[in-house]
C-alpha cells in the first residue's frame, strides 16, 4: 500500500517526469491536464514527448504498477483524492518579455475549489518557475479567497524550485544535487521534507535540503538559471575574442578557467548559444520583473544580447568559409535546442534559420534524430527535413553542426567529403577534432581560427 498520494497539475517536462519517477517509487500519482488526447496517451503508458529515459520508466510502471500513475482531465478531483498537490504549469513569456502567470492563476483557482470541499489538511507546492511574491501573493491568496481556508492552518504552502535539465530530466529528478524548500510556515516545510526523505532515502546523505522562506526560494531558481546563462554567454564572448587572433583555442581557454576550484567547467562551452524553455524565458522574466520595480539589469541584457548574436556570428563564419550562401544548399545538423530531447523552444536553430532567410538562403535542409516532427511545427515549409544524415548532407555546400547528438560525433571528414557537393563544415558545438578536420576539408569552429 502506498504511503503518499500526490497530484501533479501540469504534464510538461517537469510534471510528467516527476510523476513517473514518483510512481516508480511506490507513490500514488494523479497527474492532471486539460488536454484529453494527452491524458489518454499517458494512461496508455506512452510519453507525449521525447525525453531521455522517460518512456522506459513509463513502460516499467505500466508493466508492474499501472495503478500508481493515472492522468485525469479533472484537476479538482485530482486534488480531492491526494494529500499533496504540485503545480507544474508553464510560465511562458509574454510579448513584452514579462512572465505570464495565467496558468498558475487558473490552477490556483482549481485548487481553491477543491479545498473548499475538503476538510483534511492539504499541502500545495509550487514547482513552476515564478517571480518572487507569486506563491504567497497570488497562489496562496487565490486559494484562501476561493476555499475560505487559511494557509498554515487549513492547508500548507511551499515553493520548491526544480533544477531539471531537459535531456536528463529523469536523472536529475532521481539524483538531485540539492533540494530547496521555500515554506509559508514550519509545518508546510516539514511535510514536504518528510515526503522527500521517503522518496530519496539514502540519496539525501549527499543531497542537502535547504529550507527558507517562499520569496527566497523563488529567487533561487532565477539566480540559478541566470548564472548558467551568464556562463554560456561569457564563454561565447571569449570565443569571439579567440577568433580575433591566431593561436588561441577557446576550448583550451575555458578548460583552464574551469579548473579553478572556485568555478567548474560545466556551462563554459562556447557554441551557438543557449535555448530551451527556461533560460530565455527566465532571464527575460526576472529582468522585466526588476525593471517594473525600477531596476535595469545591464548584466542580464548583455547575457541575452551575446546569446542572440551567436546566430549572426555562426552564419558569418559559414560565409567566410564557403562564400555567399544565397542560392546554395545549406545543411543544419541538429534542430532541437540540446541532445536528449525533441524540444524546439528557443532553439538556436530557429535563430540561425531566421538569419539565413534574411540573407536569401532558401535551400535549407535540417536533420535531427528526434526533433524533425517538432521542428516541422516551428518551421513549416521554410526548410526541408531529411530522414538521415546522408540525405541531409547530399548536394549541400555548407553544413552547420547545431546540436551535439551522439550520432553526429561519429562522423569523420571522409563522410562530409563523400556526401557533400562542397564539403564546407562549421562546428557550432566543438565536437570535432579541429586539427584532423581542418587538414582534411574546409572547416571552421566556434572560438578558433587557423593557427600560424
Amino acid at each position: 500500500m502506498y504511503k503518499y498520494s500526490v497530484s501533479i497539475l501540469g504534464t510538461g517536462f517537469i510534471g510528467l517526469c516527476s510523476a513517473a519517477c514518483f510512481a516508480n517509487k511506490d507513490i500514488k500519482v494523479l497527474a492532471s491536464t486539460h488536454n484529453e488526447k494527452k491524458a489518454a496517451k499517458i494512461n496508455e503508458g506512452k510519453a507525449p514527448f521525447f525525453e531521455a529515459g522517460l518512456q522506459e520508466i513509463m513502460d516499467e510502471i505500466k508493466r508492474k504498477m499501472p495503478h500508481l500513475l493515472q492522468c485525469l482531465t479533472d484537476p479538482i478531483r485530482a486534488v480531492m483524492e491526494t494529500d499533496i498537490s504540485m503545480i507544474t504549469q508553464g510560465t511562458p513569456m509574454r510579448e513584452d518579455k514579462s512572465i505570464d502567470l495565467s496558468f498558475i492563476e487558473s490552477t490556483a483557482r482549481e485548487i481553491g475549489e477543491s479545498l473548499k470541499k475538503k476538510d483534511k489538511y492539504h499541502l500545495v507546492v509550487v514547482r513552476s518557475t515564478v517571480v518572487p511574491g507569486t506563491t504567497r501573493n497570488l497562489v496562496g491568496k487565490i486559494i484562501r479567497e476561493i476555499s475560505g481556508k487559511e494557509p498554515g492552518k487549513d492547508f500548507g504552502l511551499c515553493m520548491q524550485p526544480e533544477f531539471l535539465a531537459e535531456g536528463r530530466s529523469i536523472e536529475d529528478t532521481l539524483h538531485p544535487d540539492r533540494i530547496v524548500i521555500g515554506e509559508f510556515d514550519e509545518r508546510s516545510g516539514a511535510m514536504l521534507q518528510e515526503f522527500y526523505e521517503y522518496f530519496y532515502g539514502e540519496h539525501l546523505q549527499n543531497c542537502p535540503i535547504l529550507r527558507m522562506n517562499l520569496e527566497s526560494a523563488e529567487l533561487v531558481k532565477y539566480g540559478n538559471n541566470c548564472l548558467l546563462s551568464t556562463k554560456i554567454s561569457y564563454a561565447n564572448e571569449f570565443a569571439n575574442f579567440a577568433q580575433l587572433v591566431p593561436n588561441v583555442d577557446v576550448v583550451q581557454v575555458m578548460k583552464g578557467v574551469g579548473l579553478d576550484y572556485r568555478l567548474n567547467p560545466r556551462f563554459l562551452g562556447a557554441g551557438v548559444g543557449f535555448g530551451g524553455s527556461c533560460f530565455h524565458k527566465d532571464v527575460n522574466a526576472i529582468k522585466a520583473w526588476a525593471k517594473a520595480k525600477g531596476y535595469h539589469s545591464r548584466l542580464l541584457e548583455a547575457v541575452l544580447g551575446i546569446n542572440d548574436d551567436q546566430a549572426v556570428k555562426i552564419v558569418n563564419i559559414g560565409e567566410e568559409l564557403a562564400g555567399k550562401l544565397a542560392g546554395r544548399r545549406v545543411t543544419l545538423l541538429g534542430l532541437s535546442f540540446k541532445p536528449g530531447t525533441d524540444d524546439m523552444r528557443e532553439a538556436a536553430s530557429i535563430r540561425i534559420v531566421n538569419e539565413l532567410l534574411k540573407r536569401n538562403v532558401t535551400d535549407i535542409i535540417g536533420y535531427d534524430p528526434k526533433a524533425n516532427q517538432t521542428a516541422r511545427e516551428v518551421f513549416g515549409d521554410k526548410i526541408q527535413y531529411a530522414g538521415t544524415v546522408e540525405d541531409a548532407l547530399k548536394d549541400s555546400e555548407c553544413a552547420f553542426l547545431i546540436t551535439e547528438w551522439e550520432e553526429f560525433k561519429t562522423l569523420n571528414p571522409i563522410d562530409f567529403k563523400k556526401l557533400m557537393k562542397n564539403p564546407n563544415l562549421v562546428d557550432g558545438r566543438r565536437i570535432y577534432n579541429y586539427d584532423e578536420f581542418n587538414i582534411e576539408l574546409p572547416f571552421r569552429a566556434i572560438g578558433r581560427i587557423d593557427l600560424i
